[in-house]
């Protein structure tokens, strides 16, 4: 803990955690107002896999309206999500050194890269895969429910954005020194049992072939995530 955290009495904890929980609604509730008016470029982006919108089939009255919703909230999410993690870390942050402090930052911009190249992994990669799994499982014709297939796009994409961010995770749990490289070198075995839990839990059809597509690419992420967990314990070895 720095000399300036432990000055500061629980009161002004509590007072800064709720101004960081505010600005990131905030932030949130932007960016759900930004992706309102881009609604429809989203639609015809997600469903092109799948051949277009006028594939898909809506047979309830408010159908339509919660897909628009839950396109604009997940749309605003991650419009907000750099926001908001800043947010939380700034919060965090608090409690650190100067130089522990700027490294937890400097990993921002990387957060948004890996969290995109997760998404374009699970859209050009995952979905077409699934998609054909689910269609061709059984010889009968799928007529597709426009709910359903949002559903299920903007959950593959979304989780599989997140699961990327395992090695900046990592990176900042060793500088606070949760972990270090030497645990994680250590626990690789534990590691793939756990991204096997992880894609079965995530990928959609569950069958030997998607999960082992997701798991391959989670467990290079996991040898990046030593990597980066050995150049954040570097500065504490200088320090020493």
């Amino acid at each position: 803990m720095t000399d300036e955290t432990e000055k500061l009495p629980l009161a002004s904890h509590l007072e800064e955690l709720r101004k960081a929980l505010l600005l990131s609604v905030l932030g949130l509730l932007a960016g759900v107002v930004a992706t309102v008016f881009f609604v429809n470029p989203i639609l015809s982006f997600l469903t092109k896999p799948i051949g277009g919108l006028q594939n898909l089939h809506a047979i309830e009255v408010t159908e339509t309206m919660s897909v628009y919703m839950r396109i604009s909230l997940l749309g605003g999410l991650i419009i907000a999500l750099p926001w908001i993690v800043f947010q939380l870390l700034r919060f965090i942050s608090k409690g650190l050194k100067p130089n522990e402090r700027k490294a937890i930052f400097l990993t921002l911009p990387f957060m948004v890269m890996l969290f995109l190249a997760g998404v374009a992994f699970a859209y050009y990669v995952m979905l077409p895969t699934s998609l054909t799994f689910f269609r061709e499982i059984l010889d009968v014709t799928t007529s597709i429910r426009l709910k359903s297939y949002v559903s299920f796009t903007t959950n593959l994409l979304f989780w599989i954005g997140t699961s990327f961010q395992l090695p900046l995770v990592f990176f900042i749990l060793t500088k606070v020194g949760i972990v270090n490289p030497k645990l994680l070198v250590r626990g690789w075995r534990v590691a793939i049992v756990v991204i096997a839990v992880l894609a079965a839990v995530i990928t959609p059809t569950g069958d030997p072939i998607n999960m082992l597509i997701f798991m391959l690419p989670l467990f290079v992420l996991y040898l990046l995530s030593i990597l980066l967990s050995a150049l954040a314990n570097k500065p504490a070895k200088t320090e020493e």
